[in-house]
Order: C-alpha cells, then structure tokens, then sequence
C-alpha cells in the first residue's frame, strides 16, 4: 500500500523551493517562542527573582513571598483535529475530495512537528463519534494518523459534527496543546462558538478551512448535478445553473464568510482556509504566520485594549 506520508513530502518538494520549506519550519518554531515554559514549583522569594513571577495568592497564604519556578518545555504535544464526518468526503473547490486534502494539510503539519522532535495526535470523528490517538514521535506514528484520516471519511458515514470533538478535548484531555483543526466550510452555532471560546482559553488553537465546491461542479467543460452530501439533498442543475440563483447563492455566500470571520475574529483563533492540495503548504505557511501575529498583537497590546483580528 502506497505510503500516505511519502505521498505528503512529494507534494510539499514539488510546491515548494528549499527556501520556503526553511520558512515553514521557522514560522511553526515561532508558535511555541516564548509559551516554552512549564511551571515546576513554588520556592521562597530571593533577592534578584523578577517581581512578576510571585505567586500572590501563594505567598498571602503562606505568610511569605513565594515564586513560581519554570522549566523549559523541549518537546511540545500537537493534536491533529480533524473533521472526518460525510462532509469531508464532498469536494471541494479544487474537485478533489475534501478527505484528500485533510490527509495533506495534516501530513504537513505532522511532517513539520516531526521535524521539530514534538509529539503528533489525532483526534478525529463526526456527529456522532469521536477516535483518540495519543500523541508520539516518528514518521510511522504519523503515517498511522494520515490512514485514519483516509479511512474515515466516507459518503455513507454520520454527518460533519465538530463540536463533538472540541467537547471531547474539553472533557477528556489535559495539558497545553497546539490543537490544529482541519475542517469543513461551516458557520459556528452558539454551541460550538462557546466552545471553540473554552479550548481557545486553554490551548494554542489554529484553524484550516477546507473550502466547499461550487454550487454547480463542473466536469470538462459540461456542468453537473450536484448533492449537499450534509442533507442528502441534490440540487437541480436547472437551478444551479439559473442567473437568479446563482447570483442569490453568491451573496449568501458572502454573507455567511463574513459570518465565520466575526466568529473567529471574537475568538481570538488565526484561521486560514485552502482550495486544494496544491494549495495547502501555501496556506499552513500563512495560517502560521496569522498566529504569530495574532500572539505579538496580543502580548504587546496594552492591558484593556483591543486585539487585533
């Protein structure tokens, strides 16, 4: 059987010069520059010790001033979140199935952790589901997760459900993570924005949006019929390919966009969003890129101001 992995690294030499893939390391590096530290232990305060790092209840507690003790962190945990639901298995702009490019996206991004000697899990499922691989280093281990990815994602499986997975990271998972989520092109419920809001509080979260095809997919130089795979509905192509229509679907598209980036701008989570597998180093490179400046914007601003979107 073909290596997932093999297939992953081919890509990203054909899509990419040596320069950028030198970039692409430096700006995942970048994520965890100055959050490398874990807390160790309180001890008492010594002359020279930096006023900010006493632990002021600790200390009104024990009578006496005591600091917090850090250690740096030289292995960090990614968790590779994806959605593998049936709306994973549509395709997207690019006409490739949007299965195919989470298995890329995640490749990548577990090729770089790799690289960087962190550990890479999987977290994965739909609606109604969800799968738990616990994080380890290797190529290996990675190929094992990209299989997962592959095999999971099917036009007769539950429907996309991700807030079933940001609930089980809520409930079930603990320590810092660098939770990457790979997923389909859909509109926060409130549900799912509040906890998108608590897994931003305890973690590093950035997100990559697979984007849907066009309301009509076009084959050669013919248009066809196509099905919303979420509902089972097929969408007539005297319909789909009517001005009126077309034109309604349009702005509700645009609607709806500018919809999904109010929510991530609330929250406070870089999102980037990929076409195609052809595109995709192109966008984790910008996705990285989105967080460090969302992270620089946020410690440099001053307490009680606005954060940069």
């Amino acid at each position: 059987m073909p290596s997932l992995l093999r297939r992953v690294k081919s890509k990203m030499f054909i899509f990419a010069h040596r320069r950028t893939l030198t970039l692409l390391d430096g700006e995942y590096g970048s994520v965890f520059k100055g959050r490398s530290l874990d807390f160790d232990e309180l001890r008492a305060y010594v002359p020279g010790d930096e006023v900010r790092d006493i632990d002021w209840k600790a200390t009104a507690r024990h009578g006496s001033p005591l600091v917090k003790r850090y250690v740096a962190v030289r292995r960090h945990t990614v968790l590779l979140l994806v959605d593998t639901g049936r709306n994973m298995a549509a395709q997207a702009l690019s006409g490739e199935p949007k299965r195919d490019i989470a298995v890329q996206a995640a490749g990548v991004l577990g090729y770089l952790a790799s690289r960087h000697g962190d550990d890479v899990g999987l977290l994965h499922g739909n609606a109604t589901e969800s799968t738990y691989v616990p994080p380890r280093s290797g190529e290996e281990h990675l190929e094992r997760l990209l299989r997962a990815v592959d095999a999971s994602a099917s036009l007769d499986g539950p429907a996309s459900g991700i807030a079933e997975q940001l609930d089980y990271v809520l409930r079930y998972l603990k320590g810092r993570l660098l939770i990457v989520a790979v997923a389909d092109e859909f509109l926060p419920d409130a549900r799912t924005e509040t906890l998108m809001r608590k897994l931003r509080g305890r973690h590093e979260v950035l997100w990559l949006t697979v984007r849907d095809a066009e309301l009509a997919a076009v084959a050669g130089n013919r248009m066809q019929e196509s099905t919303d795979v979420g509902t089972g509905q097929g969408i007539p192509l005297s319909l789909a390919v009517d001005a009126k229509v077309r034109s309604a679907y349009a702005a509700a598209t645009l609607e709806r966009e500018q919809q999904r980036r109010d929510v991530f701008h609330r929250l406070g989570i870089a999102e980037e969003q990929t076409t195609g597998s052809e595109e995709v180093l192109t966008s984790v490179f910008a996705l990285l890129e989105k967080h460090r400046s969302r992270a620089f914007t946020a410690r440099t601003s001053p307490k009680g101001g606005n954060r940069a979107g």
